[in-house]
């Protein structure tokens, strides 16, 4: 009796040789149906189309080979067990070796057995590969391996269990390949032509199976496609919902612009002045402006933050600046004030822990409208902070704060517009994927007068010298900080380490000088004494955890040194190394490496050759992945298998286009040419829906 064709809705228990162990160990990888299974991607594929004899090998080259095992043992190292394979292809041998993952290797290779490997070769006593990608090759080829090109899977331990190794899973595939209907395509003929793209059922079919690396190609390109085209799919449509949302305009301009302008005692820069035009005409506009500007450090956004907001009080609304830390909050009210006060436009400050009467006051005069601006930290959110008219609500270093907590602020006025801002350059990849839904400013040029901060990197071995360079600049009036890369204020070890180099540096190093402590553990009225002080040159070196990584600015700060830089990331030491170089004199900024290795020398070396934000952070999410890129997990947001943000930059740009082109056309994909479009997208982003017009 013939098997039963399947679909790819068909539960995988309808596959032969599918058992409960099999479906248990896929369903905790939520793989619960056919398509579910064949988008379970190999995570690589090993080309034996272009494998090198053992003969023809060099050294630190990635090679392929085909050989037979003459010899496997587990084997006793220094600290422990690893395995190791001698195989040869009758031009020579060369050694595999596995540290990790040693007994299970030990049981899933023996003499005799043809494998095809893969890796970096190695030169240690002889030829070697440690950690090789493998592959079981039988004797007489099966159908399944008569291709050149064999999928490698990434396979859990849960997996292996139930028997589902890479063999396994290819012979499973096939099978479902040969019972198979083909795969329906949302795309029609002419929108694939248009993008180059071929059909999906191919697609699915050459990911696992591809008899040469074009149509493997192929594969690849559409499948990346079709994931950065859903995502931008969700970005459009969360603009367009954005873009429907009425609000007030702010079309009155009124004489306070002018005034500022006129008493500043710099010239606004080509690029700032492009980005406030942009944002005046945002919130001229009858639905809320959505908007990221991004500067880095120094770059002046504050001011382009002041000129919004002088516009929403010229039109009789509130503005709310949230920022993630106090000292950048009252880094912020300083400067508002400062301008704010020549034009008598009231401006408070709420944080965290302020004295009761004065909160109340302050809660009192949001209510009623007496204060136009309000700058805080997270206690802005608070059930009882109240608005009379909040219009226009800034948010500064906006990736601290979560999507929930910006919408809590944005839901205390009535639509009002939104002006985020980031310090962190962002590269264009991850700001197309986590910022797509909104218009973004960049400042792309310095104040004239900013000087490049020099940057060196040192072991500690050369701190004597860097010591006696603090010296020196101080003696000439300038100031310094040492940085301390505390993440998280519970990381007892780091505080010490900061506490303890404040004690050994002011008692032996610097006795004559006075030497400062500031930490996130200290009481507001603390940070804010010793700030001042520092601020006053009453404190000519500072030590510091990373609290002041935001919200620092003295002009005459010229040395930062950065303990332990070998475990910051690149975006954070460019964040760090912004707080110097603020005013007229040459800046320096020191990065002590206690932990030397290759990734290290070469992370540190990209920050000593430039002080572009922009490189600076591309190279940080290529070497940290866009997950860790701000610090934070974006977990669920994003549902890739195959593609690369990072490496996929012309796929995700033509991917946005094509995606921003269709709901440009059909607001809420109602139209029948898009209607397979849209149930593929509600299927695949059901939880994000609420985010969009469509349900």
């Amino acid at each position: 009796m013939p098997e039963k064709a399947l679909t790819l809705l068909s539960p995988i228990e309808s596959v032969k040789g599918f058992g409960s162990a099999r479906t248990e160990a896929l369903s905790k990888l939520k793989i619960n149906t056919v398509g579910q299974f064949l988008n379970y991607f190999p995570r690589k594929h090993l080309d034996r189309t272009t494998v090198t004899p053992i003969s023809k090998l060099k050294k630190n080259f990635h090679s392929t080979i085909i050989g037979v095992v003459e010899a496997s043992d587990l084997r006793q190292g220094k600290r422990r067990k690893y395995f190791q394979a001698i195989l040869s292809d009758g031009t020579g041998i060369i050694k595999l070796t596995w540290f990790n993952g040693a007994n299970y290797i030990k049981k899933s290779i023996k003499i005799g057995d043809r494998l095809a490997v893969s890796g970096k070769i190695d030169f240690y006593n002889g030829l070697q590969i440690i950690h090789p990608e493998y592959d079981k090759l039988q004797e007489n080829e099966d159908p399944l391996n008569s291709g050149s090109i064999i999928p490698l899977y990434s396979v859990s331990a849960e997996l292996k269990e139930s028997g589902l190794d890479n063999q396994r899973i290819r012979r499973s595939i096939k099978l479902i390949f040969d019972l198979l209907i083909e795969v329906p395509d949302y795309f029609s003929d002419s929108f694939k032509k248009k993008y180059g793209l071929i059909n999906l059922d191919q697609a699915i079919r050459n990911i696992h199976f591809a008899d040469s690396t074009d149509k493997l190609n192929k594969a690849i390109h559409r499948l990346k496609f079709d994931e950065h085209f859903f995502l931008q799919i969700l970005m459009a449509l969360r603009r367009s919902s954005v873009k429907q949302i009425k609000t007030k305009p702010f079309k009155k301009i009124g004489p306070y612009l002018k005034i500022i302008l006129d008493n500043l005692d710099f010239e606004l820069t080509v690029s700032q002045k492009k980005v406030i035009k942009e944002i005046k005409d945002d919130m001229a506009r009858s639905y809320s402006m959505n908007r990221l500007l991004q500067g880095d450090v120094g770059s002046g956004k504050t001011i382009v933050a002041i000129l919004a907001s002088v516009i929403a009080v010229t039109n009789n609304a509130q503005i709310a600046v949230m920022a993630p830390t106090e000292i950048l909050a009252n880094q912020h009210f300083k400067a508002f004030k400062k301008l704010l006060d020549n034009i008598q436009v009231t401006c408070a400050t709420l944080v965290g822990g302020a004295p009761k009467k004065e909160r109340k006051s302050i809660l009192k005069g949001l209510e009623n409208g007496q204060i136009n601006i309000i700058i805080g930290t997270h206690a802005l959110i608070q059930q009882d902070v109240k608005f009379k008219k909040l219009g226009l609500v800034v948010v500064d270093e906006q990736h601290r704060f979560g999507v929930i907590q910006r919408g809590n602020l944005i839901s205390k006025g009535l639509n009002p517009h939104l002006l985020a801002m980031t310090a962190t350059p962002i590269p264009r990849t991850l700001a197309i994927t986590y910022h797509g839904d909104m218009d973004v400013s960049i400042i792309d040029e310095m104040p004239k007068n900013r000087i490049p901060i020099i940057t060196k990197v040192v072991d500690q071995y050369r701190l004597s010298k860097v010591y006696s360079f603090i010296q020196d600049e101080v003696s000439e009036g300038k100031q310094c900080m040492v940085i301390y890369p505390l993440v998280e204020e519970t990381e007892k070890s780091d505080l010490a380490a900061a506490v303890e180099m404040h004690t050994y540096l002011s008692e032996k190093i610097f006795k004559d000088l006075n030497v400062g402590l500031i930490h996130g553990r200290m009481k507001k009225t603390e940070k804010d004494s010793i700030m001042n002080a520092y601020a006053n040159n009453e404190i000519q070196i500072l030590i510091s955890t990373t609290v002041i990584e935001v919200g620092i600015d003295i002009p005459n700060a010229t040395v930062m040194v950065i303990e332990h830089a070998d475990r910051f990331g690149l975006t954070q030491l460019h964040q760090l190394r912004g707080r110097v170089g603020r005013g007229i004199n040459k800046s320096y900024c020191i990065l002590v490496c206690r932990k030397i290795t290759e990734n290290s020398k070469k992370r540190l070396k990209i920050m000593e050759s430039t002080n572009d934000g922009f490189v600076v952070s591309d190279e940080d999410l290529k070497i940290r992945g866009p997950g860790e890129f701000f610090g934070i997990k974006q977990s669920g947001f994003i549902k890739y298998r195959i593609a690369d943000m990072i490496n996929d930059g012309p796929i995700l740009r033509e991917a946005r286009k094509a995606a921003f082109g269709i709901v440009k056309e059909d607001l809420n994909l109602e139209k029948s040419e898009n209607s397979l479009i849209r149930n593929y997208f509600i299927n695949e982003y059901q939880d994000k829906l609420h985010e969009t017009n469509i349900s």
